[in-house]
Protein backbone atom coordinates (compact mmCIF):
# COMPACT_ATOMS: atom_id res chain seq x y z
CA UNK A 1 0.00 0.00 0.00
CA UNK A 2 2.72 2.15 0.81
CA UNK A 3 4.31 2.10 -2.48
CA UNK A 4 1.09 2.60 -4.22
CA UNK A 5 0.67 5.65 -2.40
CA UNK A 6 4.37 6.59 -2.96
CA UNK A 7 3.42 6.19 -6.60
CA UNK A 8 0.58 7.71 -7.35
CA UNK A 9 1.56 10.91 -5.38
CA UNK A 10 4.59 11.13 -6.74
CA UNK A 11 2.83 10.85 -10.33
CA UNK A 12 0.09 13.55 -9.29
CA UNK A 13 3.05 15.76 -7.87
CA UNK A 14 5.02 15.70 -10.98
CA UNK A 15 1.72 16.09 -12.89
CA UNK A 16 1.23 19.55 -10.95
CA UNK A 17 4.13 21.47 -12.65
CA UNK A 18 2.65 20.13 -16.36
CA UNK A 19 -0.60 21.57 -18.19
CA UNK A 20 -2.79 19.20 -16.10
CA UNK A 21 -2.11 21.18 -12.66
CA UNK A 22 -5.71 21.61 -11.94
CA UNK A 23 -6.32 17.56 -11.97
CA UNK A 24 -3.08 16.84 -10.38
CA UNK A 25 -4.04 19.33 -7.65
CA UNK A 26 -7.57 18.26 -7.06
CA UNK A 27 -6.50 14.78 -7.36
CA UNK A 28 -3.56 15.15 -4.36
CA UNK A 29 -5.34 17.02 -2.19
CA UNK A 30 -7.89 14.50 -1.84
CA UNK A 31 -5.02 11.97 -1.32
CA UNK A 32 -3.78 14.07 1.06
CA UNK A 33 -6.98 14.10 3.38
CA UNK A 34 -7.90 10.73 2.57
CA UNK A 35 -4.41 9.26 3.65
CA UNK A 36 -3.73 11.51 6.89
CA UNK A 37 -7.13 12.80 8.09
CA UNK A 38 -9.63 9.81 7.05
CA UNK A 39 -7.01 7.25 8.06
CA UNK A 40 -5.20 5.58 5.19
CA UNK A 41 -8.22 4.87 3.10
CA UNK A 42 -7.02 5.93 0.02
CA UNK A 43 -8.45 2.86 -1.75
CA UNK A 44 -11.93 4.04 -1.49
CA UNK A 45 -10.62 6.97 -4.26
CA UNK A 46 -9.67 4.14 -6.68
CA UNK A 47 -12.67 2.58 -6.22
CA UNK A 48 -14.11 6.29 -7.01
CA UNK A 49 -12.03 6.70 -9.57
CA UNK A 50 -13.02 3.07 -11.40
CA UNK A 51 -16.70 3.51 -11.12
CA UNK A 52 -16.31 6.85 -13.20
CA UNK A 53 -13.88 5.33 -15.70
CA UNK A 54 -16.35 2.30 -16.33
CA UNK A 55 -19.19 4.75 -16.16
CA UNK A 56 -21.17 3.76 -20.32
CA UNK A 57 -22.76 7.75 -20.17
CA UNK A 58 -19.65 9.13 -19.82
CA UNK A 59 -18.10 7.28 -23.06
CA UNK A 60 -20.43 9.65 -24.65
CA UNK A 61 -17.92 12.31 -24.15
CA UNK A 62 -15.40 12.25 -26.46
CA UNK A 63 -17.57 10.66 -29.09
CA UNK A 64 -19.36 14.48 -29.07
CA UNK A 65 -15.91 16.26 -28.79
CA UNK A 66 -14.63 13.90 -31.64
CA UNK A 67 -18.04 15.37 -33.55
CA UNK A 68 -17.58 18.73 -33.01
CA UNK A 69 -13.13 18.53 -33.96
CA UNK A 70 -14.75 16.87 -37.22
CA UNK A 71 -17.42 19.96 -38.16
CA UNK A 72 -14.52 22.64 -37.39
CA UNK A 73 -11.49 20.49 -39.97
CA UNK A 74 -14.54 20.00 -42.54
CA UNK A 75 -15.88 23.45 -42.65
CA UNK A 76 -18.96 22.76 -42.17
CA UNK A 77 -18.95 25.42 -39.34
CA UNK A 78 -17.83 27.63 -42.51
CA UNK A 79 -20.77 26.26 -44.86
CA UNK A 80 -22.84 26.94 -41.82
CA UNK A 81 -21.65 30.54 -41.19
CA UNK A 82 -21.88 31.57 -44.80
CA UNK A 83 -25.65 30.01 -44.88
CA UNK A 84 -27.03 32.43 -42.28
CA UNK A 85 -25.22 35.64 -42.71
CA UNK A 86 -27.62 37.15 -45.19
CA UNK A 87 -30.69 36.68 -42.76
CA UNK A 88 -29.23 39.27 -39.90
CA UNK A 89 -26.92 41.33 -42.99
CA UNK A 90 -29.54 44.07 -43.01
CA UNK A 91 -30.74 43.82 -39.20
CA UNK A 92 -28.34 46.24 -36.73
CA UNK A 93 -25.73 44.63 -35.43
CA UNK A 94 -25.35 42.26 -38.60
CA UNK A 95 -23.14 39.35 -38.69
CA UNK A 96 -23.14 39.54 -34.74
CA UNK A 97 -26.82 38.22 -34.49
CA UNK A 98 -24.53 35.19 -37.48
CA UNK A 99 -22.15 34.16 -34.01
CA UNK A 100 -24.88 33.81 -31.67
CA UNK A 101 -26.96 31.78 -34.26
CA UNK A 102 -24.52 29.50 -35.77
CA UNK A 103 -23.10 29.11 -31.76
CA UNK A 104 -26.45 27.42 -31.01
CA UNK A 105 -26.63 25.24 -34.21
CA UNK A 106 -23.06 23.93 -33.52
CA UNK A 107 -23.92 24.09 -29.63
CA UNK A 108 -26.47 21.42 -30.81
CA UNK A 109 -23.69 18.69 -32.27
CA UNK A 110 -20.77 19.66 -30.20
CA UNK A 111 -22.05 19.36 -26.81
CA UNK A 112 -18.60 22.04 -25.61
CA UNK A 113 -18.87 25.10 -24.75
CA UNK A 114 -14.97 25.54 -25.99
CA UNK A 115 -15.47 23.78 -29.12
CA UNK A 116 -17.98 26.23 -30.80
CA UNK A 117 -16.04 29.19 -29.24
CA UNK A 118 -13.24 28.02 -31.12
CA UNK A 119 -15.26 26.89 -34.33
CA UNK A 120 -17.62 30.01 -34.86
CA UNK A 121 -14.54 32.73 -33.97
CA UNK A 122 -11.96 31.23 -36.39
CA UNK A 123 -14.27 31.50 -39.08
CA UNK A 124 -16.20 34.52 -38.06
CA UNK A 125 -13.45 36.77 -36.00
CA UNK A 126 -10.81 37.38 -39.45
CA UNK A 127 -14.39 38.07 -41.55
CA UNK A 128 -15.76 40.83 -38.88
CA UNK A 129 -12.39 42.60 -38.23
CA UNK A 130 -11.85 42.86 -42.45
CA UNK A 131 -15.69 44.16 -42.32
CA UNK A 132 -14.44 47.08 -39.75
CA UNK A 133 -16.58 45.01 -36.80
CA UNK A 134 -15.28 46.18 -33.65
CA UNK A 135 -12.95 44.01 -32.32
CA UNK A 136 -14.19 43.87 -28.64
CA UNK A 137 -17.76 43.66 -29.57
CA UNK A 138 -16.94 40.34 -32.01
CA UNK A 139 -14.68 38.63 -29.33
CA UNK A 140 -17.99 39.73 -26.59
CA UNK A 141 -20.51 37.80 -29.01
CA UNK A 142 -18.40 35.08 -29.64
CA UNK A 143 -17.83 34.26 -25.48
CA UNK A 144 -21.29 34.86 -24.71
CA UNK A 145 -22.64 32.64 -27.74
CA UNK A 146 -20.31 30.02 -27.50
CA UNK A 147 -21.32 29.49 -23.63
CA UNK A 148 -24.47 28.24 -25.67
CA UNK A 149 -22.47 25.11 -26.61
CA UNK A 150 -22.89 24.17 -22.70
CA UNK A 151 -26.72 24.19 -22.83
CA UNK A 152 -28.09 23.27 -26.06
CA UNK A 153 -28.45 19.59 -26.16
CA UNK A 154 -26.19 17.18 -26.31
CA UNK A 155 -24.14 19.18 -23.85
CA UNK A 156 -21.24 17.59 -21.66
CA UNK A 157 -22.07 19.62 -18.91
CA UNK A 158 -25.58 17.98 -18.41
CA UNK A 159 -24.06 14.33 -19.72
CA UNK A 160 -21.69 14.64 -16.83
CA UNK A 161 -24.09 16.07 -14.21
CA UNK A 162 -27.17 13.22 -15.15
CA UNK A 163 -24.41 10.56 -15.06
CA UNK A 164 -23.20 11.58 -11.49
CA UNK A 165 -26.44 12.05 -10.30
CA UNK A 166 -28.54 9.47 -11.54
CA UNK A 167 -30.99 11.75 -13.11
CA UNK A 168 -32.58 11.08 -16.81
CA UNK A 169 -30.09 12.57 -19.76
CA UNK A 170 -33.25 12.33 -21.85
CA UNK A 171 -35.20 14.95 -19.41
CA UNK A 172 -31.81 17.09 -19.13
CA UNK A 173 -31.71 17.45 -22.96
CA UNK A 174 -34.76 18.20 -23.62
CA UNK A 175 -34.43 20.52 -20.53
CA UNK A 176 -31.83 22.63 -21.81
CA UNK A 177 -33.62 23.94 -25.53
CA UNK A 178 -35.77 26.34 -24.18
CA UNK A 179 -33.49 28.32 -21.95
CA UNK A 180 -31.07 27.62 -24.68
CA UNK A 181 -32.75 29.58 -26.89
CA UNK A 182 -33.93 31.63 -24.78
CA UNK A 183 -30.65 32.90 -24.18
CA UNK A 184 -29.89 33.15 -27.43
CA UNK A 185 -32.57 35.69 -28.49
CA UNK A 186 -31.73 37.66 -25.17
CA UNK A 187 -28.10 37.74 -26.60
CA UNK A 188 -29.62 39.20 -30.08
CA UNK A 189 -31.94 41.67 -28.48
CA UNK A 190 -28.86 43.08 -26.43
CA UNK A 191 -26.37 43.10 -29.45
CA UNK A 192 -29.48 44.79 -31.65
CA UNK A 193 -30.09 47.93 -29.15
CA UNK A 194 -26.29 48.48 -28.72
CA UNK A 195 -25.39 48.50 -32.22
CA UNK A 196 -28.72 50.44 -32.44
CA UNK A 197 -27.20 53.23 -29.85
CA UNK A 198 -23.84 52.64 -31.56
CA UNK A 199 -23.43 52.23 -34.81
CA UNK A 200 -20.43 52.37 -35.82
CA UNK A 201 -19.58 49.11 -33.59
CA UNK A 202 -21.44 47.02 -36.69
CA UNK A 203 -21.04 48.73 -39.97
CA UNK A 204 -24.32 48.70 -41.41
CA UNK A 205 -24.49 46.92 -45.34
CA UNK A 206 -27.04 48.88 -47.75
CA UNK A 207 -26.71 45.32 -50.23
CA UNK A 208 -30.75 44.02 -51.29
CA UNK A 209 -31.07 40.72 -50.24
CA UNK A 210 -34.00 38.96 -52.12
CA UNK A 211 -36.13 37.03 -49.73
CA UNK A 212 -35.92 33.94 -51.69
CA UNK A 213 -31.89 33.74 -51.56
CA UNK A 214 -32.62 34.05 -48.11
CA UNK A 215 -35.01 31.05 -47.82
CA UNK A 216 -32.65 29.29 -49.88
CA UNK A 217 -29.10 29.72 -47.98
CA UNK A 218 -31.19 28.51 -44.89
CA UNK A 219 -32.65 25.09 -46.55
CA UNK A 220 -29.34 24.94 -47.77
CA UNK A 221 -28.34 23.52 -44.44
CA UNK A 222 -30.12 20.95 -44.20
CA UNK A 223 -27.66 18.16 -44.58
CA UNK A 224 -26.41 19.59 -41.30
CA UNK A 225 -29.83 19.49 -39.70
CA UNK A 226 -30.33 15.80 -40.61
CA UNK A 227 -27.51 15.62 -38.01
CA UNK A 228 -29.14 17.31 -35.39
CA UNK A 229 -32.12 15.70 -35.60
CA UNK A 230 -30.70 12.24 -35.37
CA UNK A 231 -28.69 12.74 -32.24
CA UNK A 232 -31.39 14.61 -30.36
CA UNK A 233 -34.47 12.70 -31.69
CA UNK A 234 -32.59 9.37 -31.18
CA UNK A 235 -32.28 10.57 -27.55
CA UNK A 236 -35.30 12.26 -26.60
CA UNK A 237 -37.84 9.75 -28.10
CA UNK A 238 -35.63 6.44 -26.59
CA UNK A 239 -34.38 5.11 -29.37
CA UNK A 240 -30.74 5.47 -28.39
CA UNK A 241 -29.23 6.35 -25.57
CA UNK A 242 -26.84 9.78 -25.56
CA UNK A 243 -24.02 6.86 -26.14
CA UNK A 244 -24.76 5.00 -28.96
CA UNK A 245 -26.62 8.88 -30.14
CA UNK A 246 -23.03 10.13 -30.05
CA UNK A 247 -21.80 6.76 -32.34
CA UNK A 248 -24.45 7.26 -34.27
CA UNK A 249 -23.96 11.16 -34.81
CA UNK A 250 -19.60 10.49 -35.24
CA UNK A 251 -21.13 8.49 -38.32
CA UNK A 252 -23.08 10.71 -39.50
CA UNK A 253 -20.58 13.71 -39.47
CA UNK A 254 -17.92 12.25 -40.81
CA UNK A 255 -20.52 11.49 -44.16
CA UNK A 256 -21.74 15.12 -43.50
CA UNK A 257 -18.09 16.27 -43.81
CA UNK A 258 -17.00 13.98 -46.96
CA UNK A 259 -20.43 14.94 -48.83
CA UNK A 260 -21.11 18.36 -47.67
CA UNK A 261 -18.05 19.99 -46.48
CA UNK A 262 -13.97 19.23 -47.11
CA UNK A 263 -12.82 16.14 -44.69
CA UNK A 264 -10.00 14.33 -45.88
CA UNK A 265 -8.39 11.32 -44.18
CA UNK A 266 -5.47 13.79 -42.63
CA UNK A 267 -8.03 15.92 -40.96
CA UNK A 268 -10.25 12.95 -39.67
CA UNK A 269 -6.48 11.76 -38.22
CA UNK A 270 -6.16 15.46 -37.06
CA UNK A 271 -9.74 15.63 -35.50
CA UNK A 272 -9.17 12.52 -33.44
CA UNK A 273 -5.85 13.52 -32.03
CA UNK A 274 -7.11 16.83 -30.85
CA UNK A 275 -10.13 15.42 -29.44
CA UNK A 276 -7.91 12.76 -27.62
CA UNK A 277 -5.65 15.31 -26.04
CA UNK A 278 -8.82 17.98 -24.96
CA UNK A 279 -10.44 14.15 -23.57
CA UNK A 280 -7.39 13.67 -21.50
CA UNK A 281 -7.68 16.92 -20.37
CA UNK A 282 -11.13 16.75 -19.40
CA UNK A 283 -11.02 13.45 -17.88
CA UNK A 284 -8.04 13.83 -15.60
CA UNK A 285 -9.68 17.05 -14.32
CA UNK A 286 -12.65 14.48 -13.58
CA UNK A 287 -10.58 11.76 -11.67
CA UNK A 288 -8.60 14.48 -9.45
CA UNK A 289 -11.89 16.19 -8.65
CA UNK A 290 -13.67 12.71 -7.96
CA UNK A 291 -10.76 11.68 -5.54
CA UNK A 292 -11.64 14.94 -4.06
CA UNK A 293 -15.29 14.48 -3.40
CA UNK A 294 -14.89 11.13 -2.31
CA UNK A 295 -12.34 12.52 0.36
CA UNK A 296 -15.11 15.17 1.15
CA UNK A 297 -17.67 12.79 1.11
CA UNK A 298 -16.05 10.16 3.89
CA UNK A 299 -15.48 13.50 5.94
CA UNK A 300 -18.75 14.26 6.52
CA UNK A 301 -18.21 17.52 5.13
CA UNK A 302 -21.45 17.68 2.81
CA UNK A 303 -23.23 16.39 6.04
CA UNK A 304 -22.10 19.11 8.10
CA UNK A 305 -22.88 21.74 5.40
CA UNK A 306 -26.65 20.56 5.16
CA UNK A 307 -26.89 20.50 9.11
CA UNK A 308 -25.41 24.09 9.05
CA UNK A 309 -27.90 25.42 6.38
CA UNK A 310 -30.82 23.87 8.28
CA UNK A 311 -29.95 25.37 11.51
CA UNK A 312 -29.60 28.47 9.51
CA UNK A 313 -33.56 28.34 9.36
CA UNK A 314 -32.63 29.80 5.04
CA UNK A 315 -35.61 29.78 2.78
CA UNK A 316 -35.45 28.32 0.08
CA UNK A 317 -34.46 31.12 -2.36
CA UNK A 318 -32.09 32.32 0.47
CA UNK A 319 -30.20 28.85 -0.05
CA UNK A 320 -30.20 29.42 -3.97
CA UNK A 321 -29.07 32.81 -4.00
CA UNK A 322 -25.94 31.81 -1.30
CA UNK A 323 -25.14 28.20 -4.18
CA UNK A 324 -25.29 30.96 -7.08
CA UNK A 325 -22.66 33.49 -4.80
CA UNK A 326 -20.28 30.39 -4.30
CA UNK A 327 -20.66 29.25 -7.58
CA UNK A 328 -19.76 32.92 -9.11
CA UNK A 329 -16.48 33.22 -6.56
CA UNK A 330 -15.51 29.63 -7.04
CA UNK A 331 -15.80 30.19 -10.85
CA UNK A 332 -12.87 32.52 -10.22
CA UNK A 333 -10.76 29.89 -9.97
CA UNK A 334 -12.25 26.66 -11.03
CA UNK A 335 -12.74 25.14 -14.49
CA UNK A 336 -16.96 24.49 -14.62
CA UNK A 337 -16.15 20.52 -14.85
CA UNK A 338 -14.48 20.59 -11.61
CA UNK A 339 -16.38 22.97 -9.83
CA UNK A 340 -19.42 20.53 -11.04
CA UNK A 341 -18.37 17.29 -9.67
CA UNK A 342 -16.71 18.56 -6.23
CA UNK A 343 -20.16 20.51 -5.59
CA UNK A 344 -22.50 18.29 -6.41
CA UNK A 345 -22.27 15.51 -3.65
CA UNK A 346 -22.93 19.06 -1.29
CA UNK A 347 -25.47 20.51 -3.54
CA UNK A 348 -27.69 18.03 -4.78
CA UNK A 349 -28.97 16.18 -1.59
CA UNK A 350 -29.12 20.13 -0.17
CA UNK A 351 -31.94 21.49 -3.20
CA UNK A 352 -33.19 18.21 -3.36
CA UNK A 353 -34.28 18.29 0.48
CA UNK A 354 -35.42 22.12 0.15
CA UNK A 355 -37.60 21.15 -2.68
CA UNK A 356 -36.01 21.93 -6.52
CA UNK A 357 -36.40 19.56 -8.80
CA UNK A 358 -33.44 17.75 -9.91
CA UNK A 359 -33.74 18.17 -13.90
CA UNK A 360 -34.60 22.17 -13.00
CA UNK A 361 -31.20 22.56 -10.70
CA UNK A 362 -29.08 20.60 -13.70
CA UNK A 363 -30.03 23.09 -15.94
CA UNK A 364 -29.56 25.98 -13.11
CA UNK A 365 -25.88 24.11 -12.33
CA UNK A 366 -25.00 24.47 -16.35
CA UNK A 367 -25.69 28.18 -16.52
CA UNK A 368 -24.09 28.47 -13.52
CA UNK A 369 -21.03 26.60 -14.94
CA UNK A 370 -21.57 28.87 -18.56
CA UNK A 371 -20.72 31.56 -16.24
CA UNK A 372 -17.58 30.32 -14.85
CA UNK A 373 -16.46 30.05 -18.66
CA UNK A 374 -16.23 33.62 -19.38
CA UNK A 375 -15.00 34.97 -15.99
CA UNK A 376 -11.57 35.77 -15.81
CA UNK A 377 -8.99 34.35 -14.80
CA UNK A 378 -9.98 30.57 -15.47
CA UNK A 379 -12.59 31.56 -18.10
CA UNK A 380 -11.57 28.87 -20.62
CA UNK A 381 -13.94 30.72 -23.36
CA UNK A 382 -12.12 34.11 -22.97
CA UNK A 383 -8.43 32.14 -23.43
CA UNK A 384 -9.84 30.49 -26.47
CA UNK A 385 -10.74 33.62 -28.00
CA UNK A 386 -7.80 35.84 -27.26
CA UNK A 387 -6.05 32.91 -29.08
CA UNK A 388 -8.12 33.49 -32.18
CA UNK A 389 -7.43 36.51 -32.15
CA UNK A 390 -4.19 36.01 -32.25
CA UNK A 391 -3.94 38.36 -28.99
CA UNK A 392 -4.90 41.34 -31.17
CA UNK A 393 -7.42 41.63 -27.99
CA UNK A 394 -6.13 41.12 -24.65
CA UNK A 395 -7.92 38.84 -22.22
CA UNK A 396 -9.09 41.90 -19.79
CA UNK A 397 -10.65 43.40 -23.00
CA UNK A 398 -12.22 40.36 -23.61
CA UNK A 399 -13.51 39.70 -20.52
CA UNK A 400 -15.17 43.14 -20.07
CA UNK A 401 -16.68 42.75 -23.62
CA UNK A 402 -18.37 39.58 -22.38
CA UNK A 403 -19.59 41.06 -19.27
CA UNK A 404 -22.81 41.73 -20.60
CA UNK A 405 -23.85 38.21 -21.79
CA UNK A 406 -22.44 37.48 -17.99
CA UNK A 407 -25.10 39.56 -16.70
CA UNK A 408 -27.65 38.10 -19.16
CA UNK A 409 -26.79 34.31 -17.98
CA UNK A 410 -27.17 35.59 -14.54
CA UNK A 411 -30.94 37.24 -15.54
CA UNK A 412 -32.15 34.18 -16.63
CA UNK A 413 -31.39 32.00 -13.54
CA UNK A 414 -33.98 34.76 -11.99
CA UNK A 415 -36.46 33.94 -14.60
CA UNK A 416 -35.51 30.35 -14.55
CA UNK A 417 -36.24 30.87 -11.17
CA UNK A 418 -39.26 32.57 -11.21
CA UNK A 419 -40.41 30.01 -13.76
CA UNK A 420 -39.19 26.61 -13.84
CA UNK A 421 -41.61 25.19 -16.20
CA UNK A 422 -39.07 27.18 -18.66
CA UNK A 423 -37.14 24.56 -18.15
CA UNK A 424 -39.56 21.63 -17.05
CA UNK A 425 -41.93 21.99 -20.24
CA UNK A 426 -40.20 20.15 -22.57
CA UNK A 427 -39.65 17.22 -20.07
CA UNK A 428 -42.86 16.76 -18.71
CA UNK A 429 -44.57 16.90 -21.87
CA UNK A 430 -42.41 14.09 -23.94
CA UNK A 431 -40.82 11.82 -21.73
Amino acid sequence: MTSFWVILTGGLSLLAGSGLALGASLGLTGLILLHFVAGGITFVAVDAVWNVLNSFTLSAIPLFIILGEIMLRSEVSKKIYVALSPLFQNIPGGLLHTNIAVCTLFGAVSGSSLSTAAAVGSVAYPEMTERGYDKKMVVGSLAGGGTLGLLIPPSLSLLIYGALTETSIGQLFLAGIIPGVLFAIMFMIYIYFKCMRQPPLAPTDDTVIKFTKIIIDILSIWPFLIVVFAIMGSISFGIATPTEAAGVGVIATIILGKLWGSLTFRKLVEAIFSATLLYASIMFVVIGATILAQAFSLLGIPQSILETVRQTNLGPVAVLITVILVYLILGCFFDGLSLMIMTLPILLPLMIGLGYDPIWLGVIVTIMIEIGQVTPPVGLNLSVLVSVTKEKVSLGETALATMPYWLILLLGIGILTLAPEIALFLPSRLM
